[in-house]
């Protein structure tokens, strides 16, 4: 089963010649044609791309050379880096017909030239706006796990093409969640940078003072191999101690369902942390995260919400309007609001290296669902399951969500670090995922 391999395994032997990396790439674009039409997770394929780039990693094995990290690998991209040949089209139908990427995303370009094979584009929701990938133009992507419930966003083809075994690896982006719930909610791994790590030319933005790109696996090594390949500033080194962990109460414990709360205490225990510690404020921060991400948003789109206001998806439209009418004071509160916080959550790293967290409140609910329950109350889904993402993503800080599968839906942690600590995360991940903690299987789905 090539597709239940790691990235790195499926190098090794594409390297070794155990098996050439047009065999490897033939077996996966079979799978993205027996389930994909099931899932929808692809809105480009470019099998003959994929094919193309293959021989040409067989070519330079046969001639003896260095074929780089990923050899053969297959792998995709949300829809809003661009690939070259297709539009760039952020989930939209307003960028459907806009003329052809000329070049890939130099992040993508990355992974090419360390040998992966670039099977397609991912569905996403629109502008990367949401938490669901319902996307009005696109369709639904739907969970491996249990294709009546969602994958969760906003790259949710990026999270549930690697938990289906569609590829090997996938690039997403994180403004308030959109890598780690779906991470979480699709049970694989996902790393979110530091803000500013990764290079973001050849992205359609969605809230630049937010945005970050960031990798899914199946592993946490694979996190960890893709990471350093799209990265420069972050020299691998020793692999640092994990350090102190306490788990984060108050705001992070207050509306989560119980089987969550339980994925921390699971991943708490195997990092052997007992204390509990506040990030003060947390309800205001992502209060804040809501003002900016709206009105940067809308900004950004506000010519096109004028001359083409019916070419938006009804749950994007709304959100995007409202946002690009806040006032400017209540911009500059939040800003200043936003350094008061990122100087709470520094002191609070004096005394922690990591910190524990759910990735979203509640597993991935029913497709068409619009309502959630949280303390006593149905509130609206799409905004709320960002509840424990957005205070991070406000202050940049690197996560990784690890993936629980015990249960009958997969739960995700995030594990936060601070500014620059990637490392660390990962290195929590890797020992959570050899002690048998978290894992990420492919999920069954013939």
């Amino acid at each position: 089963m090539l597709w239940e391999l790691s990235a790195g395994e499926l190098a090794r032997m594409v390297r070794d010649k155990e098996i050439s990396a047009a065999e490897l790439v033939r077996a996966h674009l079979a799978r993205v044609e027996a389930f994909d039409p099931l899932l929808n997770c692809f809105t480009d394929r470019l099998f003959e791309r994929a094919r193309r780039e293959a021989e040409i990693v067989d070519a330079r094995v046969a001639a003896g050379e260095d074929v780089g990290a990923l050899a053969g690998v297959p792998i995709a991209v949300k829809n809003l880096f661009d690939v070259e040949g297709i539009a760039t089209r952020a989930g939209s139908k307003i960028f459907r017909d806009a003329p052809p990427a000329r070049a890939d995303a130099p992040v993508l370009a990355r992974l090419v030239e360390a040998g992966a094979a670039c099977l397609g584009a991912l569905n996403m929701d629109e502008f990367a706006y949401g938490f669901v990938t319902e996307n009005e133009h696109d369709g639904v992507t739907r969970n491996p796990h249990d294709v009546s419930r969602v994958a969760g966003g906003s790259s949710g083809g990026s999270a549930a093409a690697v938990a289906a075994g569609l590829v090997a690896v996938s690039l997403g982006s994180d403004t308030n969640g959109s890598i780690r719930l779906p991470a979480g909610l699709s049970g694989v791994f996902g790393l979110k940078p530091t803000y500013g790590r990764v290079d973001r030319a050849g992205t359609f933005p969605f809230v630049d003072s937010f945005d970050h790109l960031g990798p899914f696996a199946r592993s946490a090594e694979d996190l960890r191999l893709v990471y350093d390949l799209i990265q420069d500033s972050d020299p691998p080194g020793e692999v640092p101690e994990i350090g102190r962990v306490a788990i984060l109460n108050d705001w992070f414990e207050e509306n989560a369902e119980p089987e969550i709360l339980a994925a921390v205490a699971d991943v708490a225990k195997g990092l052997g942390a007992q204390e509990r510690v506040s990030l003060p404020e947390a309800r205001r921060a992502r209060a804040a995260a809501f003002c900016i991400t709206a009105f940067e948003g809308g900004q950004l789109h506000k010519q096109n919400l004028v001359d083409r206001p019916g070419d938006f998806d009804p749950a994007t439209r709304p959100r995007l309007i409202a946002g690009a009418l806040q006032p400017g004071e209540t911009i500059l509160r939040a800003q200043r609001f936003r350094a008061w916080f990122r100087e709470q959550a520094k002191q609070v790293f004096d005394r922690f290296d990591l910190l524990l967290a759910p990735a979203t409140p509640c597993t991935a609910p029913l497709v068409g669902q619009t309502t959630m329950r949280v303390n006593g109350k149905d509130v609206a889904l799409r905004p709320n399951l960002g509840i424990y993402t957005q205070p991070i993503s406000f202050i940049g800080l690197p996560v990784v969500c690890v993936p629980v599968t015990t249960g009958v839906l997969p739960r995700g942690v995030q594990i936060i670090a601070a500014a620059g600590q990637e490392r660390r995360a990962l290195a929590a991940a890797a020992a959570l995922e050899r002690d048998g903690v978290v894992r990420a299987p492919v999920a069954r789905l013939g």
